[in-house]
C-alpha cells in the first residue's frame, strides 16, 4: 500500500478571493521522481492543462520545466490575482501508485471550512472537476455535511454553480470541467461543445475549457 501525501501547504494570501480546489498531484510529486516539462508546484504536471489554459488566457509566457522560475511565475499569477490553492485530499492510500481518484483510500481531507474561516476574503471555490466519487466537489459535499452545511443549486449549466453560507457570508462554488487529459472524453460528448465543434472543425476540448476558465481566472 503506498502513502500519497500531498506535497504542498496550501497557498492563500490574507487578500485572496478565490480557491482552487482538486484532489492532489500524482504521485510523483510527493517522490520527487518529477518529469523534464513537470513544475514543482501546485497543477505543475505536464499531463495536467491548467497552467496551459492560464498561460493562453493571460499570455504570460509561462516556462513549463523543473526551474524555479517556472514557480515563481505562477506564484506571482496568483498573488496578482488574488487567487488561492487549497486541494481538498491531505493524504490517502493506494493499492496502485497512480492519479486516479477512485484509486485512492483511507482518504484523510483538509479542513476547508477552517481556511474559510481564516481567510475571509475569500467568495469563490473554483472546483477542478464535478461531482463524481472522490472529485473535488464530492468530498466537499461531505466535508460541509459534517459542519452541518450544504450546497444549494445556483445555476445547472455547466460549470455548475452552487453556494452556501459560513458565518453569514455567502460562498459560491464552481465546478469547471476537469483539466486532466481524461476529462477529453467527457468534453467531447458536452452538447455545447458539439455544437461549438460543428460549427469551427478546428474547435477542440482544449479551447473549450479555455473559454470556460476564462471567465472564473
Amino acid at each position: 500500500m503506498f502513502k500519497h501525501q500531498h506535497p504542498y501547504v496550501p497557498f492563500i494570501k490574507n487578500d485572496t478571493t478565490k480557491l482552487i480546489v482538486g484532489t492532489l498531484p500524482p504521485p510523483r510529486f510527493s517522490t520527487g521522481d518529477l518529469l523534464e516539462k513537470d513544475v514543482d508546484f501546485c497543477y505543475g504536471s505536464y499531463y495536467n492543462s491548467l497552467w496551459l489554459f492560464i498561460d493562453k488566457i493571460h499570455d504570460l509566457k509561462l516556462r513549463f520545466d523543473n526551474s524555479q522560475e517556472a514557480i515563481q511565475q505562477r506564484k506571482q499569477f496568483l498573488i496578482d490575482h488574488k487567487i488561492g490553492v487549497c486541494d481538498i485530499v491531505e493524504s490517502c492510500e493506494r493499492d496502485k501508485i497512480d492519479a486516479s481518484d477512485l484509486g485512492m483510500q483511507n482518504i484523510v481531507l483538509r479542513n476547508i471550512i477552517g481556511y474559510l474561516i481564516k481567510y475571509t476574503e475569500v467568495d469563490t471555490l473554483l472546483f477542478t472537476g464535478g461531482n463524481s466519487k472522490n472529485g473535488p466537489e464530492y468530498f466537499f459535499r461531505k466535508h460541509l455535511k459534517e459542519h452541518g452545511l450544504k450546497l444549494e443549486l445556483v445555476s445547472n449549466e455547466i460549470p455548475r454553480i452552487h453556494q452556501f453560507s459560513l458565518n453569514g457570508r455567502q460562498i459560491r462554488t464552481v465546478s469547471l470541467t476537469s483539466a486532466s487529459g481524461s476529462a477529453n472524453r467527457a468534453v467531447g460528448s458536452m452538447p455545447l461543445y458539439q455544437q461549438l465543434k460543428s460549427r469551427n472543425s478546428n474547435f477542440t476540448t482544449f479551447d473549450f475549457r479555455v473559454m470556460q476558465y476564462r471567465e472564473y481566472i
